[in-house]
């Protein structure tokens, strides 16, 4: 009997997104062994980043409309803070995007997406080996951390002078009571409460699909 046609959609998207992903990850390295230097992230990968990371805004669909079961608010946070994080800051500040914290934010990423995606893609279809479901929730521990912590805080912590400098998304927030530096300082305060929630929503994640099935006695 073959899959259900929602079954092989989420297949064909989860495959495109690690291809994606994978592609951005062979860019920042084929840069880093080019130019030696890790300033070059952004330059190699970005914009493709920037894209796939537009488009997982799919991810909260699929749990809205039910296809798939992780909800909406847990896709919502973690696409919110990124989208804000590539789209927002990075891709409009032209002095941060060569900073180290871009290189560690990608790298992490990228390495996390294209295990993750390929796990989702092949477990849709019914052939997902068991080693890439426990690299899909083991790899994270590492590289969830590194990437949050080393990458998108210090970034937005670096990019607060020049949002300062440029008063960035005035005509937006000038009806505000406050300013988009403001709300940046505020999200960096958040930021490792909201973190916490989904680094443990992962480990929740992790006992519940590594948790090998019992026996039946006789």
């Amino acid at each position: 009997m073959s899959p259900p046609p929602s079954k092989l959609y989420l297949s064909a998207y989860n495959s495109l997104q690690a291809f994606g992903w994978a592609l951005s990850l062979s860019r920042i390295l084929s840069s880093l062994a080019t130019t030696k230097s890790i300033n070059g992230a952004y330059a190699s990968a970005g914009d493709l980043i920037c894209f796939l990371q537009a488009v997982s805004f799919l991810e909260v669909l699929h749990g809205a409309i039910g296809i798939v079961p992780s909800g909406v608010l847990i896709p919502l946070m973690q696409w919110g803070g990124r989208t804000h994080f590539v789209l927002a800051i990075l891709s409009q500040i032209v002095e941060v995007q060569e900073l180290p914290s871009v290189f560690i934010t990608f790298f992490a990423w990228s390495i996390g997406e294209v295990i993750r995606y390929s796990q989702y893609a092949l477990n849709c279809i019914g052939i997902c080996p068991y080693w890439l479901t426990y690299l899909r929730y083991t790899v994270f521990i590492l590289v969830y951390p590194v990437g949050v912590g080393f990458g998108e805080i210090w970034l937005m912590y670096e990019a607060l002078p020049f949002v300062k400098k440029y008063n960035l998304y005035a005509n937006v927030f000038d009806n505000l009571p406050f300013s988009y530096y403001s709300f940046v300082v505020a999200l960096l305060l958040c930021y490792p409460f909201l973190w916490l929630k989904l680094y443990l929503h992962l480990f929740k994640q992790r006992r519940s699909k590594l948790r090998k099935p019992q026996k039946k006695k006789d």
